[in-house]
């Protein structure tokens, strides 16, 4: 597997979103999920992405149990944002507000290590931007969190290029987290610029449409009763069908080329530049080792230009109103 830098961090050009893995996307099978993590080391990506609120707090403790015997062969990157005192495992309802203030920084840290059974974190992210405290205050208290060596790098998630800015004044700033795929431009508008301009590596989640793009699904109908995207507004109401369209074009680009639709995809957010390293999620080894192979497919400047004329933008927003009120802040 190559290697690519965030910023001065060296991690695997592909990582694993686990996300799915213990949330949100309908039926998990933590076996399946342990092996799969292990599958990855296997192929040389060892870069994993994780987050309190997936559970909330399940998905920590999965990767803790996959790594055991091989923390250092990994890249952990975990997030903090809403205050887990009170979160049942499991239960998403019991997870309290959102909390960027300094003290919340330094209390959540503690879990994150002990779910994980670490003793320091490769890459911790704030999750969303809280609105109500400034970002100097959250950034200076990661930076006590990597003199201490608890935290070896900091990132921000859905952040907007000035809080970017304002953030990397206080502390560096090793990478900033956001949707980008095919259907997801918005970055290109600020976030990706301000990272190129700054040094800031960047990684994209959910590269392949949250599996849309990849055909893992056509209809919500498709998708087990738990899953969120049954109620996504990408995946509902008129914007299904544009959509579908629009990952028809993509399956029959992938077709002429003789990879698969999740591999154009992937292939394509790669080579938006070296600072990018997508993490696309799986729960399963054998998606996982179809994405693998992905930094293999070489897209050519026609390719590529054939692909922005002909690849529509996606209908719908990301997130319903209220998810949407919570980005690029």
């Amino acid at each position: 597997m190559q290697q690519r830098n965030l910023r001065d961090l060296s991690v695997s050009a592909i990582g694993l979103g686990c996300m799915g893995m213990s949330a949100f996307y309908g039926t998990t099978d933590q076996d399946e999920g342990v092996q799969t993590i292990h599958r990855a080391l296997e192929l040389g990506i060892t870069f994993l992405d994780t987050a309190q609120l997936y559970g909330p707090l399940t998905n920590e403790s999965l990767i803790g149990e996959a790594i055991r015997g091989h923390r250092d062969e990994y890249v952990i990157a975990t997030k903090f944002n809403y205050r887990m005192d009170d979160a049942v495992p499991g239960d998403m309802s019991t997870i309290g507000p959102q909390d960027g203030s300094a003290a919340h920084v330094r209390s959540s840290v503690h879990g994150s290590l002990q779910r994980l059974g670490t003793d320091y974190i490769d890459l911790y992210y704030q999750h969303r931007v809280d609105p109500n405290v400034p970002i100097e205050e959250t950034v200076g208290a990661l930076a006590e969190l990597v003199a201490e060596g608890k935290v070896r790098h900091i990132g921000l998630s859905e952040a907007g290029p000035e809080t970017i800015r304002r953030a990397h004044a206080v502390h560096p700033v090793t990478a900033v987290q956001s949707e980008y795929s095919l259907w997801s431009r918005d970055p290109e508008d600020g976030v990706l610029p301000t990272c190129r301009e700054l040094g800031i590596g960047f990684v994209p989640y959910s590269p392949l449409g949250r599996g849309f793009l990849a055909g893992r699904f056509s209809s919500p109908d498709d998708l087990d009763a738990g899953d969120w995207r049954r109620t996504g507004p990408r995946f509902t109401g008129d914007n299904l069908e544009p959509n579908l369209r629009l990952a028809a074009k993509v399956r029959e680009i992938a077709a002429e080329k003789d990879v698969t639709p999740a591999q154009l995809a992937l292939a394509w957010v790669l080579a938006q530049g070296d600072g990018i390293v997508p993490i696309p999620g799986t729960k399963r080894r054998s998606y996982l080792e179809q994405n693998a192979e992905a930094v293999d497919v070489e897209l050519t400047k026609e390719d590529l230009a054939r692909i922005e004329a002909e690849v529509p933008r996606a209908a719908g927003a990301r997130y319903d109103e209220a998810g949407m009120r919570s980005v690029d802040l």
